[in-house]
């Protein structure tokens, strides 16, 4: 019988925003990446090395939370090493930026949500985790 008591809502939090989160980043990614012209076009100045990078890391979102929400150690693991991941991208990018390359301001902001959620998800995955 699965324990559903009430201290168990942030890691099944957690876990729901990562699965969530990754399917949204699979979808919006793949627009973009795979769509027509108009898609393209509409992503204005993506950097693609970014593009490239937070369309796949969202099928690592995915698995993440679900092995978060079946408590398995290995997805701690992988929440943390997302949460670095995306904070080396991001200075990578900051770097684009600086060197003069073209860029979107929603980048900048859709990367630090990107950084403020995984380092929430893999904070409470880590603590939860730790509790049990």
């Amino acid at each position: 019988m699965r324990n559903r008591s009430p201290k168990n809502w942030p890691i099944r939090t957690a876990a729901s925003v990562a699965v969530l989160f990754g399917m949204l980043t699979i979808l919006s990614g793949g627009r973009v990446l795979f769509g027509d012209d108009a898609a393209q076009a509409a992503a204005g100045n993506a950097v693609w090395f970014v593009l490239w990078f937070n369309f796949l890391s969202g099928f690592a979102y995915v698995l993440a939370g679900v092995g978060i929400a079946m408590r398995r150690r290995w997805a701690v693991s992988l929440a943390i090493l997302l949460a670095i991941s995306i904070a080396v991208v991001f200075v990578l990018f900051g770097l684009h930026i600086l060197s003069g390359g073209a860029f979107e301001m929603r980048t900048v902001f859709a990367m630090t949500l990107r950084l403020v959620v995984w380092v929430a998800i893999a904070i409470v995955a880590r603590n939860s985790m730790i509790a049990t």
